[in-house]
């Protein structure tokens, strides 16, 4: 009687090869769930409720409504200034002005005199840096600790997008120039983008180190453009030509490291990886109201309005919505501490604690 020769060579080979699959299955399986990202609720503040804070605390800077002010991580409201007409303010220093602005007392953080400014305008601070915008909207200056005017840049054309970092300040024009500057005034960088129909300025930034600029230009044909410091000249480095165009102003920010640029766009966030000179798109509703880091979780928090409602989104590396939350207020902003996240809404402050687990 003739017998089947089951375990053929080809019957061995499918056998192991399906074995090992199964055992590879098995193992990968076995392996933790990579963590969730969690939010958790710390406290709730309400900004009418001014406590003393010691002098060795960090304040952040908050603006509601018609009111600035500074608290703490821990949920001390240090400081409230209610305004009727303007104001600005940032983790250094802040002002109130009315609309015929001839000169403006500024003060620090800590509620402290720190100078005035002798010029027409209304003025804005970043971070440390101090600016007065002049009137006609087509000129500003930048003024030292004190107040006193550093330098000016005149234009016939009025200024459509500002943006400044620790190494220089970038400015757009209606006329679709745009012009970078050192920190001592003088023009690094200055040329008009082009390729659309029409050109104007709607969105302007500059890296950490000052080496780059992006902008987010012209109408039908709408471009965003980043461009390299080359010597005495600009090189567009990377341009793509965006699918919906806006109208409005819009935010351009680099991220710290200079390795990646923001901007929003009528429909969501654009994202590009300047390492990779690659593109990515994050849809989102509203407009682009501000954009915060953490470095220490490589995570970027984005908050949009849509009327009333507002958005908190949180991109990981780049280009990755991890979570989000909504709430509707008349007013909101963030604030990035380490890794909490601080959310404004109307009269109350928040904290949330970020973790993965």
């Amino acid at each position: 009687m003739k017998k089947n020769k089951i375990f053929t060579p080809q019957f061995s080979r499918v056998f192991f090869g399906v074995a090992a699959f199964c055992l590879l299955y098995i193992v990968l399986a076995m392996r933790p769930l990579s963590s969730e990202l969690h939010l958790t609720p710390e406290w709730t503040e309400n900004i009418t409720h001014v406590q003393n804070v010691s002098k060795d605390e960090e304040l952040i800077p908050f603006k509601l409504g018609q009111n600035i002010g500074y608290f703490t991580g821990d949920g001390k409201i240090a400081s409230l200034v209610a305004y009727p007409f303007k104001a600005s303010i940032s983790s250094s220093y802040y002002a109130t002005y009315a609309a015929n602005n001839s000169s403006a007392e500024f003060y620090s953080s800590s509620g402290t005199k720190a100078g005035v400014l002798n010029e027409y305008g209304f003025p804005f601070f970043d971070e440390d840096r101090i600016f007065v915008f002049l009137p006609g909207g087509s000129s500003f200056v930048q003024c030292d600790k004190y107040g006193k005017r550093q330098w000016i840049y005149e234009s016939y054309c009025p200024v459509t997008a500002f943006s400044s970092s620790k190494s220089g300040t970038v400015a757009g024009f209606a006329d679709g120039t745009l012009v970078s500057f050192s920190q001592d005034g003088s023009v690094d960088q200055k040329f008009q983008p082009g390729g659309s129909n029409f050109q104007i300025i709607l969105g302007a930034g500059i890296s950490d180190d000052g080496s780059l600029i992006a902008c987010v230009c012209g109408q039908k044909e709408q471009r965003f453009v980043v461009a390299r410091k080359n010597g005495e000249h600009s090189k567009i480095i990377f341009h793509e030509y965006l699918e919906k165009g806006s109208t409005r102003q819009t935010l351009v920010k680099f991220n710290k490291s200079g390795d990646c640029v923001y901007y929003g766009f009528n429909g969501g966030l654009g994202v590009v990886d300047l390492q990779n000179l690659k593109s990515f798109t994050l849809p989102l509703e509203g407009n682009i109201v501000q954009i915060e880091e953490d470095v220490s979780k490589d995570l970027t928090y984005v908050l949009s309005r849509l009327e009333n409602h507002y958005t908190v989104t949180v991109v990981e590396r780049f280009n990755q919505s991890v979570a989000s939350f909504g709430f509707n207020a008349s007013s909101s902003f963030i604030q990035v501490r380490e890794s909490s996240l601080f959310v404004g809404r109307d009269n109350k402050i928040s904290k949330l604690t970020v973790a993965r687990k």
